[in-house]
């Protein structure tokens, strides 16, 4: 990328936006630094199906940084407002209002919106989505003791959603087609054991896709495919995934499939534009985007560092977490690269792991309530280290001496 950079503007307050402008401003960029966000300050987006969903932390609680870190870092954040257009070719950026920032870069940090499949009904008021600190508000008023919620979808929201309505006192449906979910990031023996937690919590799971929802008297009625009697709930949760919020590149021609495209910088089809976090997706690769936290919070640094003409990040095995029902589950590398697995601890038991192998090396581990582990195995993973399967599954044996060979 060619020419001064003096002003930066960040589209979105989410993780990824809010990395991206603490990086710049670590890095050593001194220009004007602008972020812009349509809420009253950013959040973290995690304890929405959470903390916050159950009443644990309070929206101040949530938020990514305090008032007086902005300040401290002299960046400018405008609140409550919309960018409405790019023009990076004037080197302009257009906000809702009709006010005008200059840009020598721009990053898109926008998000996505919750999925509505196309299930005849779901633009019910009684169909809910969670993907905002307002969604969570609308649905904590409905999770109330002795009402019954069907969840459609038992990826990481559904079940973390399924956990947290069960904790407030909900009778709990979970409806998923596929058997066991999340089998490809946890393993098939994992994915099956954390999918039974739910019944050991009284929560009903149903295979089948959701074909029609219909307010009622008395709620709204469900019909589930392969199931003849519908199901009468008082309110019905999509946890189906999200929809990439692309439409500000859209509008600029900048090259979207799926979401943005961008080079191992994350920058754009326009070199004046960089895009980070849940929509962004990498030019030439045919993989999913990585929609987690950790994620978000690199793409960030990488495009500061690609603004800054410093070295990136050191690439890290991915690493996301979950929690469901009191657990916490980790999960480092690709369990669908491994070839076989080996199991530290006693499955099922009160902390225990799984690692994934290809030969004798480590592409992927699945830690409950056992962090250590998965930092070990994270560091395996980036070294590629051979390890002997006999120490790796003795829970007496120190992970970190495996480490240092």
């Amino acid at each position: 990328m060619t020419g001064s950079i003096d002003r930066v503007v960040v589209v979105g307050g989410g993780i990824a936006g809010v990395s991206t402008v603490g990086a710049l401003r670590s890095g050593g960029f001194d220009g004007e630094l602008t972020l812009v966000d349509a809420g009253e300050f950013p959040y973290d987006r995690p304890p929405l199906s959470k903390e916050y969903l159950c009443g644990e932390r309070t929206f101040e609680q949530i938020a990514l940084r305090s008032p007086r870190w902005y300040q401290d870092e002299e960046v400018r954040l405008i609140n409550l407002s919309m960018v409405t257009a790019l023009r990076p070719a004037e080197g302009k950026v257009e906000l809702g209002d009709g006010r005008l920032l200059a840009a020598d870069r721009v990053v898109l940090a926008t998000g996505g919106q919750a999925a509505r499949p196309p299930i005849a009904g779901v633009d019910s008021r009684r169909v809910h989505v969670l993907r905002t600190a307002d969604d969570a508000d609308r649905l904590r008023r409905v999770l109330v003791s002795g009402s019954t919620v069907l969840i459609v979808g038992a990826g990481l929201i559904g079940a973390e959603v399924a956990s947290a309505a069960v904790e407030l006192g909900c009778k709990v449906v979970l409806v998923e087609p596929t058997s066991p979910p999340l089998a490809a990031a946890l393993g098939v023996e994992v994915a099956a054991w954390l999918h039974a937690l739910h019944a050991d919590r009284g929560i009903t799971t149903v295979a089948g896709p959701v074909v029609s929802c219909t307010e009622v008297s008395s709620g709204i009625e469900v019909r589930i495919g392969g199931h003849a009697q519908a199901r009468v709930v008082d309110a019905v949760v999509l946890g189906v995934g999200m929809v990439p919020e692309t439409s500000l590149a859209l509008g600029a021609g900048i090259e979207v499939d799926r979401g943005f495209l961008v080079d191992s910088g994350q920058v754009t089809s326009n070199p004046a534009v960089l895009a980070v976090g849940d929509p962004a997706r990498c030019r030439g690769r045919d993989v999913p985007r990585a929609e987690h936290w950790e994620a978000a919070q690199l793409d960030g640094q990488r495009a500061a560092a690609t603004v800054l003409g410093a070295a990136p990040p050191v690439p890290m095995a991915p690493w996301f977490w979950t929690d469901r029902h009191h657990r916490h589950v980790e999960v480092v590398g690709r369990m669908s690269d491994a070839e076989r697995t080996v199991t530290r601890g006693a499955f099922g038991g009160r902390a225990f792991s799984v690692f994934g192998l290809r030969g004798d090396s480590i592409v992927a581990a699945v830690a409950i309530d056992d962090s250590i582990a998965v930092r070990a195995a994270r560091r395996m993973i980036d070294r590629s280290m051979i390890v002997d399967s006999a120490s790796l599954a003795d829970p007496a044996v120190d992970l970190r001496k495996l480490l240092r060979g």
